[in-house]
């Protein structure tokens, strides 16, 4: 039997200078857990795995509201691991993600690795919006495969919306059923590792950052308003990791103090 599940949380200011979290709303394998932050204005929400899921033609979703002047990171515990599941099951399994970041909020959304599994077939959708004065911070990586296995059918998409307003529309599809070329040298270039990583702040309005190569295989490129889009691939997943957290750090460090560090 498929699941269907959705997680729920809000995190709003708490009057002390702090983040509260007056909705957190775990579901079937989705657990979400209150965790200590490093950063002291930041609430902090690590999402637990409570079963092994998504399995082909599960139906999972998480939904984030970040209020007014709210901050609030989310991370997980451990790698998402998309599975084939049982022959029964019929259909895709999707994975769907509604963040929500109001007026001088701050969301850091950085979850584990998405694994796509041999035999598994997923559809995972990210859809962002932002106030005109919010800041974000999301990263995604996609394995393609596990160990010496091939990848699953994987199709992603994120879509980002700024004051109502298109910042990034970008689909992504490996696997079986993908476009050809996928995993030719336009592409992939045989790579199994694959990430993005997109800041948006206000303060790059003012001060946008120009488009450059982050090493052989990663290209930083700014966006049509205030956001820059890291994007990478690697041969596996730990290369990845380090990819994109030297480009995390470089631009954080980079933000002005009251800006999307806070």
């Amino acid at each position: 039997m498929s699941v269907r599940a959705t997680a729920r949380l809000r995190a709003e200011p708490d009057g002390r200078g702090s983040t509260a979290l007056p909705v957190l709303e775990s579901v079937g394998p989705l657990a979400l857990r209150r965790t200590r932050s490093p950063l002291p204005t930041h609430a902090r929400v690590t999402v637990v795995g409570a079963m092994s899921a998504p399995l082909n033609g599960d139906r999972l979703a998480i939904e984030a509201e970040v209020a007014d002047g709210a901050r609030l990171t989310v991370d997980a515990a451990a790698a998402t691991v998309a599975l084939p599941g049982p022959r029964a099951a019929t259909g895709p399994s999707t994975y769907a993600i509604h963040l929500n970041v109001g007026e001088g909020a701050t969301l850091h959304w950085l979850p584990e690795q998405l694994v796509s599994a041999h035999g598994s077939d997923l559809h995972q959708t990210t859809r962002v919006e932002l106030a005109p004065t919010a800041g974000l911070l999301l990263r995604e990586e996609q394995i393609l495969g596990r160990h010496g296995e091939p990848t699953g059918a994987l199709t992603t998409r994120l879509t980002v919306r700024r004051a109502d307003r298109p910042l990034l529309d970008q689909q992504l599809a490996y696997g079986p059923g993908a476009p050809g070329g996928w995993n030719g040298p336009a592409v992939l270039g045989g790579h199994r590792a694959v990430g993005q990583l997109l800041l948006a702040d206000p303060s790059f309005e003012d001060a946008p950052l120009p488009a450059r190569l982050l090493g052989p295989t990663a290209a930083l490129t700014p966006l049509a308003g205030p956001a820059v889009l890291v994007t990478a691939v690697a041969a596996d997943a730990r290369l990845l990791r380090e990819i994109l957290d030297e480009a995390m750090q470089e631009l954080l460090e980079g933000l002005k103090p009251e800006a999307g560090n806070g």
